[in-house]
């Protein structure tokens, strides 16, 4: 189940990146709103989370999710570049999680 919020307050990482983006400074009242919901959200359920999971595993997940979710999301909707460099990147940052969560199970 804490595994479940982490994932979930990652997508709402993402969410939260690109209604802070859309908000232009805060200039605009509806992604300002949403990113403030988007963001409590998030931080409300890593912190339940980080009750029965290690902070390190957590976190890593938490803001891979984010990192790459936002960057994907920024692509496809956003008129973002598109890189081979950033495609690659992006792989490197969910190795990295995966990584790091699989070295946290042997204990």
């Amino acid at each position: 189940m804490a595994w479940l919020l982490v994932i979930v307050a990652g997508l709402l990482e993402t969410g939260f990146a690109v209604c802070l983006k859309l908000s232009h400074g805060f200039t605009r009242l509806w992604p300002t709103i949403a990113f403030a919901s988007f963001a409590l959200g998030s931080f409300g359920l890593l912190t339940l989370s980080l009750r029965r999971l290690d902070v390190g595993p957590a976190y890593a997940v938490w803001t891979g999710i984010g990192a790459t979710g936002t960057a994907i999301y920024g692509m496809v909707f956003l008129g973002d570049v598109v890189s081979t460099l950033k495609i690659v990147s992006i792989t490197l940052v969910i190795v990295g999680v995966i990584g790091l969560q699989l070295s946290g199970s042997a204990h």
